[in-house]
């Protein structure tokens, strides 16, 4: 599966959002209030501080956390067995898939 990692438009892709929150400004170009660019610099800044204990996990994560907005459940239980990955567990397919 060829995914594409380029973009074009501002308002898509990977970095769009954070790209919006460093210039303090919503995708449509109304400003974000302060006291929420405060509360989400003073969370990413903690966060920043948290040790790391591997990268695949946190790979596995996101790849869960995104795919399942974008990919159904049995497709993507797949792709993460396929390339070595644990396979989805029940409590990432309750919040994941059973909305």
């Amino acid at each position: 599966m060829m995914i594409s990692m380029t973009s074009s438009n501002p308002t898509t892709g990977a970095d769009a959002v954070d790209a919006a929150i460093a210039k303090g400004l919503d995708l449509d170009g109304t400003p974000i209030p302060t006291a929420k660019l405060e509360l989400y610099n003073n969370v990413m800044a903690l966060e920043a501080e948290r040790q790391r204990s591997g990268v695949t996990n946190t790979m596995r994560s996101r790849i869960v956390r995104i795919g399942a907005k974008h990919i159904p459940q049995e497709k993507l239980n797949q792709m993460l067995i396929d390339a070595d990955f644990a396979p989805l567990k029940e409590k990432e397919i309750a919040f994941y898939y059973k909305k």
